[in-house]
């Protein structure tokens, strides 16, 4: 036994050196072609020569190789590996499992939607493995082409193709599943739908942008979001929106082919989203009962739009001629004209609302009216885990001497300074500098990784704690998206987020982010970390949770405290994120915290057979 110790010492020694020599071979060969990271440096700069690849000052030399062992030896808690869980969890949402709630027993009322909304796993019966790619998987196709065509491997689901055949949403074409661009209720496009729509409220030009006046909307039930995909060359983009419903994998298609989207729906509880974000709500035979609860789910989209926002509506309602849909059509027109909405366009298919610009029609009502104002008491921004209220949101005495959002035009609205700043206690000089400061940041994350970035391999983004949007609007010249999460403790900033004319969601990281694994190209967590682990939350539970949102060969950027960061490092081997790692000492800016590191890894794209199957 102790032969069999000293040889495997032995071997562990060898190992190090070789590697080390290797490393000792790399940093030559970078010091030979030169490469700097540092903004003007004359300088080249190894990142193995001891100095800080930002700053440029000498930093102590750290030998990760022994601490990795060292770790591995004293720290039996920090794992050379992790399990894989089994290749039937390979689409896992742990939240938004309905096998988790037949296990559970929970008793959930099925007519209002209840078992499609969030319900998380206890800790005891967290997977707590790594969700494998189904077989075949391939880097997905990037984006412009993604909008057209994904790999059938990634998503092996072909029911979609075969029972929307007649609409248009996709075609399986080899080992290639295409989108046409349909839709249930536009088969001919969906360019031409959303010409058609800002034709009907006589839009310049037939756009429905409007001069840059429409730039979020709401597509709630949205397929496979071939509605977002077309709104994106006008400069809007859609906040796409559906169930994990019997049309399972619709968002799963949506996220694949790089469109902005999410698993959500309207159940019993708010929309993560804060009052008067956007300019829009679309619903194209979205199959929601808009009478139900005294009306609810319309008032709820009152709350999301802004002043003055538009409601698109096509479905039978809206034209046929049966008593059952003429029923509907003037109850829901009766309800629509006691919130003060008015249609402002009916055309074949499909109706148009506006939402009122200000108070007035509200006050003038007759005392009594149904639905009531909401109470003084109500914060129309908090959306997180709050229920819906049967009752109409009035806008504050600025808003509605305004008549209107106040907001510039699209993309004047991205940098300046949002009408809602005074309402989180934001300066426009703070906000300015905030945006200054995270311009530069992002130039330094795109300097340190331009050497492994390849064209168009980034383009869907998670901000993961977004605060002012700032990091989403550096990013304003890359073909990306960014979906901004406003952890639960700053939800309040996720309005100035909208007012930039972004979009994004409210989260609490001690649970796991309502979306389909493999979504996302780039995770960006700046002090996620230590907040969560200030609430007394798993650093390794969102570690395993960052894995399963991320794309095989994506990033993870990682900006905390260094205890923090030390911690994560151990894990990037386990976790397969060391195809490339890089971990460095930023310059101090204005939102630096006194210690601060940040560590970039590339996760690796392996199968199922990698380890240990659970």
């Amino acid at each position: 036994m102790k032969s069999t110790v000293s040889e495997l010492i032995r071997r562990k020694r060898l190992l190090k050196h070789v590697l080390l020599g290797l490393i000792a071979v790399l940093g030559l060969i970078c010091l030979y072609n030169g490469s700097t990271f540092a903004p003007g440096a004359e300088e080249v700069i190894s990142l193995d020569d001891g100095t800080d690849p930002i700053t440029g000052s000498f930093r102590p030399k750290r030998d990760y190789f022994d601490e990795l062992f060292e770790d591995q030896e004293q720290n039996p808690e920090v794992p050379k590996s992790l399990p894989v869980c089994d290749t039937r969890h390979s689409e896992l949402i742990p939240c938004l499992d309905r096998h988790l709630i037949y296990q559970l027993k929970l008793k959930l009322n099925l007519t209002l939607m209840e078992h499609y909304e969030r319900h998380c796993p206890p800790a005891e019966r967290r997977y707590n493995c790594l969700i494998p790619p189904p077989s075949g998987y391939k880097i997905p196709i990037r984006w412009p082409e993604s909008r057209d065509e994904v790999w059938k491997a990634n998503i092996p689901h072909t029911h979609l193709a075969q029972e929307k055949s007649d609409q248009n949403w996709m075609i399986v074409m080899g080992e290639k599943i295409r989108f046409p661009g349909g839709g249930t209720h536009f088969h001919s496009g969906a360019d031409k739908y959303i010409a058609s729509i800002a034709s009907m409220l006589k839009f310049p030009g037939d756009k429905l942008n409007n001069g840059g006046n429409i730039r979020t909307v709401l597509d709630v039930g949205c397929g496979v979001a071939s509605f977002g995909a077309y709104l994106l060359p006008l400069g809007i983009i859609a906040m796409s929106l559906a169930p994990n419903d019997v049309h399972q994998n619709q968002i799963q298609f949506a996220l694949e082919r790089g469109i902005p989207s999410t698993l959500g729906v309207l159940g019993t509880k708010r929309l993560p989203y804060p009052s008067r974000s956007f300019e829009m709500a679309h619903c194209s035979r979205c199959r929601i009962d808009w009478l139900q609860r005294d009306g609810i789910l319309l008032l709820e989209l009152d709350r999301l739009l802004r002043p003055g926002g538009y409601f698109v509506y096509s479905s039978p309602e809206a034209y046929a001629h049966d008593p059952e849909n003429r029923r509907i059509w003037n109850s829901m027109h009766d309800l629509l004209r006691r919130m003060c909405w008015r249609v402002v366009s009916r055309r074949d298919q499909t109706v148009i609302w506006a939402k009122s610009l200000s108070n007035s029609c509200y006050l003038k009502r007759p005392l009594g009216t149904n639905p009531p104002l909401c109470s003084s008491d109500n914060d129309p921004d908090v959306s997180w885990n709050v229920h819906m209220k049967a009752c109409i949101t009035q806008y504050s005495t600025k808003m509605h001497k305004g008549k209107g959002s106040g907001l510039e035009p699209w993309p004047s609205r991205l940098t300046g300074p949002p009408p809602r700043l005074d309402e989180i206690g934001v300066s426009v000089d703070q906000y300015q500098e905030d945006s200054d400061t995270w311009h530069h940041r992002v130039m330094e994350y795109w300097k340190q990784m331009r050497s492994v970035i390849q064209k168009s391999s980034i383009r869907n983004v998670m901000d993961m704690n977004s605060n002012l949007g700032g990091f989403a609007a550096a990013l304003k010249e890359k073909d990306v998206w960014v979906m901004n999460v406003a952890p639960v403790n700053m939800s309040s900033r996720l309005k100035i987020v909208y007012d930039r004319g972004l979009i994004g969601t409210v989260h609490d990281w001690c649970e796991s982010f309502s979306t389909y694994p493999r979504t996302y190209d780039l995770l960006h967590a700046w002090r996620v970390f230590s907040e969560i682990q200030d609430r007394g939350c798993s650093v390794e539970d969102l570690l395993i949770e960052m894995d399963r949102m991320l794309r095989p060969e994506g990033f993870v950027i990682i900006r905390d405290k260094s205890s923090i960061v030390d911690h994560i490092r151990k894990f990037l081997t386990a976790l397969k994120w060391d195809g490339y790692s890089l971990e460095v000492e930023p310059k101090i800016d204005p939102l630096s915290l006194n210690d601060e590191r940040v560590v970039i890894a590339r996760k690796q794209l392996w199968g199922d057979d990698d380890d240990e199957i659970l």
